[in-house]
C-alpha cells in the first residue's frame, strides 16, 4: 500500500499545503519516506465539523452494528501483515515479534469492544417505575442508560505504535461508546499511523457510515493538538504520554468556554514493596523477574517499575545478583531521540545526586543512535523521604532501590508517593495479613495492586483498570485499558414519564435487546423484565 503523508478527514485525504515533517529510525537515524504533511486549521475544523454531523446517526446504530464496524476494523489491520510489521519496526526500532504481539493486542481489543457493545447491558440501564396511586403525590416513571458524548479527540501514544495509537484503546472505546473519533497521530509513527487509519476509514465505507466517523490528523502535537482538543464540536478527548504533554491538553481542555472531558494518562513509577520474608524466601525469583521487568521493551513501558523498597538487612543478595543482571544486559535502542535523551538526562540527574549511588550500569557507545543502558540506583528511606525528587520517573531501563530499616518507615515511604497506575507487594501469607495499614495505603495511590509479580503486562479483559490517582491519570476514578474505557465517553440521561414507544429499546418494558438492566433496584435478566 503506498504511503501518501496526507492527513484522512473522513472520505477525503488532506493537502499537501502544511508544515513537512519526517519519521525517523531510530536505529539508523535515517529519515523516512514519505513526507508529512501538517493539517492546516481549515483541515482541522473540517474533520470536526464533519464528525459532529456523523453523531447524529453514528450515536442511535445498533450495538449489533457498532460490533460489526470494529470486528471490520480488525480484520483491516490483520490484513495489512506483514506491511505493517515492516513499518513499524522501522519507526521504532521494536523487534517483530513486540510489532506482531501489539497488533494481537490492538485486534483483539477492537473485539472486546465488539462483544460488550453486542450484548448490550454495558449501558446499565435503570428503570424506576411509576406508581400513580402513590400518595401524598404520584411517583413519576424514571429511566436512565448511558448515552455517548460526541466527537472524541485521541492523541496518539509514542511507546505503543498500535495499541495506543490510531485504532488503539481509546478509539476502540470510545468508537464502542457511540462517538466519532478525530486521531491525532504521533509524528514518531507516522506511517503506522496511515496504514492503520486507512484500515480504519476502509472499515467505515464498508459497513456504510456517515462520513466523518473517522479521521486521522498529521502535524506538530502542539499546534494540531491545540486547535484539536479546544474546538467547540469536540465533546472529549484521550491521551496517553508525558505528564507536561497531558496536563498541557488537559489545561486546554478545561478552559475552554464549554468545558470537556479529558482523559490522560501520564506518569507513574510504579512502586513495588519487598516485605522481609519474601526477600528471604525468593530473592532469586525476584531478582530475575525484577530484571526483567525493569527492560522489559527498554523500560519504556507505562507500568515500568521505578521504585523498589527492600529490607536494609536482607538486601544484599537480592542487590548482587540484580546488579549482575543489569550489568551484562545489552543497550537498547530508545523510541525516539527525544525520549533516548530524556532517559539519558534522568541517569545523570540520579547520578549527580549525593543521597543516590549508582550499583550498576551498562556502558553505551556513543556513537550509537539511540543507545541507552540499564542503570540501577540506591538510596535509603530516609533520603527518599526528605527529598521528593527521587520519586520522580525516569522513563527507561532503570529503577532505585531504596532500603528501608523498619515498618514504620515502610509506612511513611508509601504515604508520600504520588499517585500510581500499580503498586506491587511481595510478602508470604502471614506478612500479608499483617500489612492491612500498607494495603490501605496503596489502595489511595494506584489503580492496580499486584501481589507476588510485576506491574509490566496488562491483560486487556473486563475487569482491568489501567488508571489511577493523578499524575497516574487525570482521572484515577477511570481506566484506559479494559471494557471500562468506553464509559469515560458516555453520559448518564434521564427519561421520566416517557411512552414506551419513544424509549431508547434499552430502557422498553418488553426489553427487546434482552440485556440485564436494573428494576426497581433488583438486577433482573431478560428472562424476568417481561414483568414489567
Amino acid at each position: 500500500m503506498k504511503l501518501s503523508g496526507k492527513s484522512i478527514i473522513a472520505f477525503r485525504r488532506g493537502a499537501c499545503n502544511g508544515d513537512a515533517i519526517r519519521a525517523i529510525n531510530p536505529a539508523t537515524g535515517e529519515e523516512l519516506c514519505p513526507i508529512y504533511y501538517s493539517a492546516s486549521p481549515e483541515e482541522v475544523d473540517e474533520a470536526a465539523r464533519l464528525a459532529s454531523k456523523a453523531f447524529e446517526t453514528y450515536a442511535r446504530i445498533s450495538g449489533k452494528d457498532k460490533a460489526i464496524f470494529l470486528r471490520k476494523i480488525a480484520e483491516n489491520i490483520e490484513d495489512l501483515s506483514d506491511e505493517l510489521v515492516e513499518r513499524a519496526t522501522q519507526e521504532t526500532a521494536l523487534p517483530v515479534p513486540r510489532i506482531k504481539t501489539e497488533t494481537a493486542r490492538t485486534t483483539n481489543q477492537l473485539r472486546l469492544f465488539a462483544n460488550l457493545v453486542e450484548e448490550g447491558s454495558w449501558v446499565d440501564a435503570r428503570i424506576d417505575r411509576g406508581d400513580p396511586k402513590r400518595t401524598p403525590l404520584p411517583k413519576p416513571d424514571v429511566r436512565s442508560m448511558l448515552q455517548p458524548l460526541g466527537s472524541v479527540a485521541v492523541f496518539c501514544a509514542s511507546n505503543f505504535p498500535l495499541a495506543f495509537s490510531v485504532a488503539g484503546g481509546d478509539t476502540a472505546s470510545a468508537l464502542a461508546g457511540g462517538n466519532p473519533v478525530i486521531v491525532k497521530a504521533h509524528h514518531a509513527h507516522l506511517g503506522t499511523a496511515e496504514l492503520v487509519g486507512l484500515a480504519v476509514s476502509r472499515a467505515v465505507v464498508e459497513c456504510d457510515l456517515s462520513e466523518g466517523v473517522f479521521s486521522l490528523l498529521f502535524g506538530p502535537g502542539r499546534e494540531v493538538g491545540r486547535q484539536l482538543i479546544t474546538h467547540p464540536l469536540i465533546k472529549g478527548g484521550g491521551f496517553t504520554g508525558s505528564r507536561s504533554g497531558g496536563q498541557a491538553l488537559m489545561k486546554l481542555a478545561s478552559s475552554r468556554p464549554e468545558p470537556v472531558p479529558f482523559y490522560a494518562e501520564m506518569s507513574s513509577v510504579n512502586p513495588i514493596f519487598i516485605l522481609p520474608s519474601a526477600l528471604s524466601e525468593r530473592s532469586e525469583a525476584i531478582a530475575k523477574g525484577l530484571h526483567s521487568s525493569v527492560t522489559l521493551g527498554a523500560g519504556q513501558f507505562c507500568t515500568n517499575p521505578g521504585l523498589v523498597f527492600i529490607p536494609h538487612d536482607r538486601s544484599e543478595k537480592l542487590i548482587e545478583r540484580l546488579c549482575e543482571l543489569m550489568a551484562t544486559t545489552a543497550p537498547f535502542t530508545m523510541l525516539t531521540p527525544g525520549i533516548c535523551l530524556a532517559y539519558q538526562e534522568g541517569v545523570e540527574r540520579l547520578c549527580q545526586n549525593p543521597r543516590v549511588e549508582l550499583i550498576a550500569e551498562q556502558k553505551v557507545n556513543e556513537t550509537g543512535h539511540g543507545l541507552a543502558g540499564a542503570a540501577l540506583f540506591q538510596t535509603d528511606a530516609i533520603s527518599f523521604l526528605e527529598d521528593q525528587s527521587l520519586g520522580a520517573e525516569v522513563f527507561g531501563p532503570a529503577t532505585l532501590m531504596i532500603k528501608y530499616s523498619s515498618w514504620e518507615q515502610l509506612i511513611d515511604c508509601a504515604r508520600s508517593l504520588e499517585g500510581q497506575l500499580t503498586a506491587t507487594i511481595h510478602a508470604d501469607t502471614e506478612e500479608l495479613e499483617n500489612s492491612h495499614d500498607l494495603i490501605a495505603i496503596l489502595q489511595t495511590k494506584a489503580g492496580r495492586l499486584v501481589f507476588k509479580g510485576f506491574p509490566t503486562g496488562v491483560e486487556v479483559g473486563y475487569a482491568m483498570v489501567h488508571g489511577g490517582p493523578f499524575p497516574a491519570t487525570s482521572d484515577g476514578r477511570s481506566t484506559s485499558v479494559g471494557t471500562r474505557a468506553a464509559l469515560r465517553f458516555t453520559r448518564s440521561v434521564c427519561y421520566q414519564d416517557w411512552p414506551d414507544e419513544a424509549l431508547p429499546k434499552e430502557l422498553q418494558n418488553a426489553n427487546p435487546l434482552h440485556i440485564w438492566r436494573m428494576v426497581d433496584g433488583e438486577i433482573m435478566n431478560a428472562s424476568v423484565s417481561d414483568k414489567l
